[in-house]
């Protein structure tokens, strides 16, 4: 008697059953079979597997290097399959485009798509895998670890070894600087468990509109300026051949609101680089310091503003222990405090030096990546230590001073849209003799309507004479004090006079009681 056939559903059950004995007998036999036959039949199982699958697999880790930095080759295959992949692909993650208004799609995790080079047919693949700690933490952080993997048949070898991945790199980098969107980055605050994290910067998308055209700063300083940027920005082979990294230093100092942080953003805008605000206080000793170093790509520029309230960098070299602080010193003690309060770190202070900071703008570690700005911003430059702002660590030291008469046409062309008025005349005498800052200047210039008209920018205007007069006025009175003050304690000669007498008397009294 003929059994009847099969059907497909039997047969997959039956083959499912046979796999799962399988299985389970193989996990049974390996309580029992030595450790060193395992290990020898799993190598010549590899072997076998090789000889008899004729694909090859290429990976590419997120990070190079213990983790310390990430990969260019990484990056540049993820601009590629983002601009060919998302055709083909079935899970895609979308971002917000440079224009803030579109949305750039890209592959998602676990998703494979087809390329095809040469006439050679590559697969892709986004992979995520994540480890755990063996030991036991109060604060468990998963490890993730992303990549992608190349797979291709192993007669294809030379070809995708050569030409079709110089071909992805190249295409990689070019998408990159086409759709290349500017961004702001913040140190993360640190925690005990945060050298476990991936990611040392966050960021978000840098959308400042300073340019240098409506910076209210004299065309002399702007044209030194603009023309310092634009040498830098083109000079990586003179770096390369004088034998220094490819990186500058400013250092921005003044009273405030003179606009040291719109100029920073100018300069981003002019170079096109990315931003990079540290916060000193939140970083927990050097070693963070060199990571989060590390991690800064190029074209970028790195700032620490208010170098003197960031952290405990100054009076480290001063002789004779003096003990007592001026009142400048205090108000720094505590602008200190309060941005470590700020941070949310508590009692726990930075162990950030000025050692460290040094190697972190010029040392060794400075070399890692190129083509970037260090700026520093200072309301203080004399409670600066010497060494921290020497030429060759802050190369281009840049006074942002009260607002000037050419300054003030710039913020009136800003906004007011005027090049000339009758009352700039009076606004030019005023500036001579009082002291104003742009920030100032042009919070007085702000109109009250949309619609700019004539009486507009007139008692603009008049509102700013009215400020510069106060400003003035202010001035005098605290010069008149400061000289009151400076004569009150300056002695006189007739106090010199009764003072060398009365000593004189005591010390007359003094022997003749003994």
């Amino acid at each position: 008697m003929v059994a009847p056939p099969q059907t497909a559903g039997e047969m997959w059950a039956g083959l499912s059953s046979a796999l799962a004995g399988i299985m389970f007998v193989w996990m049974a036999a390996q309580r029992f079979i030595p450790t060193e036959l395992y290990d020898h039949a799993q190598k010549w199982t590899g072997k076998l597997a090789n000889r008899l699958w004729p694909y090859v697999h290429i990976s590419f880790p997120e990070f190079t290097g213990e983790r310390m930095k990430r990969s260019e080759a990484y990056v540049a295959i993820e601009a590629y399959l983002a601009a060919t992949s998302t055709d083909y692909a079935r899970r895609l993650k979308a971002e917000v485009g440079k224009d803030s208004s579109s949305l750039v799609l890209s592959m998602d995790e676990h998703e494979e798509v087809t390329d095809v080079f040469g006439g050679a047919t590559v697969w892709w693949s986004s992979h995520k895998a994540a480890s755990r700690s063996q030991g036991f933490s109060f604060y468990p952080a998963t490890d993730e670890k992303q990549y992608y993997v190349l797979t291709f048949h192993r007669r294809h070898r030379k070809m995708v070894n050569g030409a079709y991945l110089a071909h992805v790199m190249e295409k990689g980098k070019a998408i990159r600087v086409q759709k290349r969107q500017r961004k702001l980055f913040t140190n993360c605050p640190h925690l005990d468990w945060s050298d476990y994290r991936k990611h040392l910067w966050s960021h978000v998308v840098f959308d400042h509109p300073a340019t240098f055209e409506t910076l209210a700063l004299e065309p002399e300083v702007k044209r030194d300026i603009l023309q310092d940027l634009s040498t830098f920005k083109e000079s990586k082979e003179y770096y390369s051949k004088v034998g220094k990294p490819w990186k500058r230093g400013y250092l921005l100092y003044g009273p405030p609101g003179t606009g040291k942080s719109t100029m920073i953003a100018a300069m981003a805008n002019f170079l096109d680089y990315d931003v990079y605000d540290l916060e000193l206080t939140a970083v927990k000793n050097n070693s963070m310091l060199r990571k989060l170093l590390i991690e800064i790509t190029p074209k970028s520029i790195v700032v620490i503003e208010d170098i003197d309230c960031s952290a405990d960098l100054t009076g480290k070299r001063k002789p004779g222990g003096r003990d007592e602080k001026t009142s400048e010193e205090t108000e720094i003690e505590k602008a200190k405090a309060a941005a470590t309060a700020a941070a949310g770190r508590g009692n726990e202070e930075s162990k950030v030096t000025l050692s460290g900071l040094l190697n972190f703008i010029d040392g060794i570690w400075s070399a890692c990546g190129g083509e970037r700005i260090i700026v520093f911003t200072t309301n203080y430059v004399d409670k600066l230590d010497p060494a921290l702002i020497r030429r060759g660590r802050m190369d281009k030291h840049i006074e942002l001073s009260y607002c000037t008469f050419e300054a003030f046409k710039v913020l009136a062309r800003n906004y007011l849209g005027v090049d000339s008025h009758p009352l700039f005349p009076a606004v030019h005498q005023l500036l001579i003799e009082a002291k104003i800052t742009p920030a100032d200047v042009a919070e007085n210039l702000i109109p009250k309507t949309r619609s700019i008209q004539a009486e507009d920018v007139r008692a603009c205007l008049e509102n700013l004479l009215e400020a510069l007069e106060e400003a003035k006025k202010k001035q005098e009175e605290e010069a008149a004090a400061a000289a009151v003050a400076a004569a009150a304690a300056e002695p006189s000669p007739e106090k010199e006079k009764k003072g060398g007498g009365s000593a004189g008397t005591e010390g007359a009294v003094a022997v003749t009681r003994e």
